[in-house]
């Protein structure tokens, strides 16, 4: 039974096997250009991601402010509007006394 087993028992065999992996430190010395391209690449990436997040926001940022201009261009225009019609209904009392009340309150805006 001359079967030869997996590991042999030669001086070269056990040294193979008996070899303790480095430690992520001595890892990264020996790799270490390696290592700081990784490093590069991952700072270059997490800015990359920053900077699409930040177009995205200023995109979000931008319709916002156009339906806020939309809305205040709204609100304007019915304020004018609640504006004319209590100047209208004023100036149908006979006295003119609320004509001249609210002319005062409106002349400050």
């Amino acid at each position: 039974m001359a079967s030869e087993a997996p590991f042999s028992s030669s001086s070269e065999g056990r040294t193979s096997v008996m070899r303790r992996p480095l430690g992520l430190v001595a890892n990264a010395v020996k790799r270490k250009d390696s290592y700081i391209q990784l490093l590069l690449m991952a700072g270059i990436f997490m800015l990359s991601m920053r900077s699409l997040s930040q177009k995205n926001r200023i995109d979000d940022l931008s319709r916002d402010n156009a339906l806020l201009r939309e809305e205040r261009d709204a609100l304007a225009f019915r304020s004018a509007a609640v504006k004319e019609a209590l100047f209208q209904e004023a100036s149908l009392e006979p006295s003119g006394l609320l004509s001249d009340h609210i002319r005062r309150l409106f002349r400050d805006q």
